[in-house]
């Protein structure tokens, strides 16, 4: 054997407290609870709580004086199974429900000026499956765990304009493994974001911002076939989102979102410092979101929201692999917000995402998926 393949290190990249991914790839979505039941749309330009700092940082100046807090947690439940080209059934369901936490808190220096910090999982893969299922020479565990700390400064240039910028330090925690290969790794490093709100009126704002990509070197070590210490570049995408908010009437506001991910940037990984060379091909291309909203204000503290969005995965079929059997998929949203005054708001969100049945074509898995995801949250946002 002169060559083993090591099926996917986008599981070396992320998950906030084992979260499971839900948008496509390996990308989390879950940064708040609040923007659930609406599919996200109007993510960089709602700016209704703490949690914008994630989203758009120039948001933060939307959110009043004092101190504002969010602060919420996502159950992400993804479901993948593999069945044959006979129909036949192997390594139970890979998925499984995870928690994805967040929290936020903006404070008003001046009049125009804000800081906020940020606590999040922006990315993050968890899948395991049965010991001895056809496919476990190439995974059977991939457990990734990331925190991503996020200080932000808002400035509002004028009434119309408002500029926002962050720091973002990531650190990774990653497991993967194989019936031949146990690969443990972790590493820290720096992006930045940043955004801008244009209030066009008092009904109506566009947002747009950017996560840049983040480079990491993990080092850990592999044991099992092989043994000794190892190393692999990973570059994590950068992202681009265009966001429109807009009140409707008296009840009604609708909201919209488009984002850009350059997956592009995933190529191949190499694992260097074994006897044996360890790659992977990836071949991701760059991908899109795009998500309808709206809200309906039920009463003066009930609010209803729905959302649809559909996510174009950056895998192609020949480069598909049981650690992200990914495909393109489907959002359907519903939640709602109650607003308690004084003591705060608190947003119940749900979404069932409709998966289109993945296929593989690697060694001995021949066959596809059933795959599917149902994910809820909670969010409790207050001011000072």
């Amino acid at each position: 054997m002169n060559k083993l393949t090591l099926r996917t290190i986008p599981a070396v990249l992320l998950v906030a407290f084992s979260g499971a991914a839900s948008a496509a790839a390996f990308q989390l979505m879950e940064q708040n609870a609040s923007g659930l039941g609406n599919a996200y749309a109007g993510s960089a330009a709602v700016a209704d709580n703490a949690s914008t700092i994630f989203f758009n940082p120039a948001g933060m100046t939307q959110l009043g004086n004092g101190i504002q807090l969010s602060a919420g947690v996502t159950g992400v439940g993804p479901s993948y199974e593999y069945r044959d080209q006979a129909g036949v059934k192997s390594g139970g369901n890979a998925g499984g429900w995870a928690a994805v936490p967040n929290a936020y808190l903006s404070g008003q220096l001046t009049k125009d000026l804000f800081l906020g910090l940020g606590i999040s999982a922006p990315f993050g893969l968890a899948t395991e499956y049965d010991a001895g299922w056809v496919g476990a020479a190439q995974a059977i565990k991939s457990e990734i765990k990331t925190i991503n700390i996020n200080p932000s400064i808002a400035y509002r240039v004028s009434d119309k304009v408002s500029l926002g910028f962050g720091l973002n330090y990531q650190k990774i925690d990653s497991e993967l493994t194989s019936s031949v290969l146990r690969l443990k790794g972790d590493d820290s490093a720096w992006g930045w974001n940043a955004g801008a709100l244009f209030t066009l009126s008092p009904a109506m704002r566009v947002g747009v911002s950017y996560r840049s990509a983040i480079k990491y070197t993990l080092s850990g070590n592999a044991s099992g076939a092989l043994n000794g210490a190892i190393e692999a570049d990973v570059k994590l995408p950068d992202t681009f989102i265009l966001s429109v908010w807009q009140q409707v009437s008296d009840r009604w506001e609708a909201m919209g979102d488009l984002s850009y991910t350059r997956w592009g940037t995933i190529k191949s990984l190499n694992v260097t410092g074994l006897a044996v060379p360890v790659s992977e091909t990836f071949n991701y291309e760059n991908s899109w979101r795009f998500a309808w909203g709206a809200g309906y204000k039920a009463t003066d503290k009930a609010k209803l929201k729905f959302g649809i969005a559909f996510d174009r995965t950056p895998v192609r079929d020949e480069y598909r692999s049981a650690r992200v059997p990914d495909n393109n998929r489907l959002w359907l949203s519903l939640g709602g917000q109650w607003n308690a005054g004084a003591v705060g708001k608190f947003d119940l969100g749900y979404s069932y995402l409709y998966v289109i049945d993945p296929t593989i074509s690697q060694g001995a898995l021949q066959g596809k998926y059933d795959a599917s995801a149902h994910i809820v949250g909670v969010q409790y946002s207050v001011g000072f």
